[in-house]
């Protein structure tokens, strides 16, 4: 699994932040979100796919190896 986000349709919510904050961080000055682990261990999917699922700006994917 590989982490995706699109910077430029990111709208700062940061929810993503609250599901999977070692995976996702946040740009301050860009005011966008940052993915942090690009390839987070399988552990991590549900985090990852409820971020995924709730970004209000759908912005973020999964991409399958």
């Amino acid at each position: 699994m590989r982490v995706v986000a699109d910077t430029g349709i990111c709208q700062g919510h940061r929810l993503c932040q609250g599901d999977a904050p070692d995976v996702f961080g946040f740009d301050e000055e860009n005011d966008v979100v940052v993915v942090l682990d690009e390839r987070p261990d399988e552990s991590r999917r549900a985090d990852v796919a409820t971020a995924v699922k709730y970004c209000p700006a759908f912005a973020l994917s999964i991409d399958e190896d």
